[in-house]
């Protein structure tokens, strides 16, 4: 399957998408996209939708919460293409959206990062 690059409203590539898991530029793993391009970090907590451009976005104020879903298996490594395509133009956000990977990129992180993640008590 083809890599698909996941841009920022500034047009840079920050994450790539395998579907359903999503890579950083280092190749680790930051998360996965549902069927219905809800967006979840490794630990399995809501961080937005996949929106077209294709960026992840999140409502500034989201009146409920997602459940905690359970993360898929831990998938196989990746490399990274030498070259990536330009990025589309893409509309302005609207000020009640988010672009996570610009705006909160803290939400999607490693397993051994975020101040989200399990205690190892």
């Amino acid at each position: 399957m083809a890599l698909i690059p996941i841009y920022t409203s500034k047009g840079d590539p920050e994450a790539f998408l395998e579907y359903p898991y999503l890579f950083n530029r280092n190749g680790d793993w930051i998360g996965w996209v549902t069927a219905t391009r809800e967006v979840y970090s490794v630990i399995g907590y809501y961080v937005g939708y996949l929106g077209n451009g294709p960026r992840i976005l999140r409502k500034r104020a989201t009146s409920t919460l997602r459940p905690r879903q359970v993360p898929p298996p831990l998938p196989k490594r990746i490399y990274l293409p030498a070259t990536i395509p330009l990025p589309p133009m893409m509309s302005e956000l609207s000020s009640s959206t988010v672009d996570v990977l610009l705006d909160e990129p803290e939400r999607l992180h490693t397993l051994d990062v975020g101040e989200l993640r399990e205690d190892l008590d």
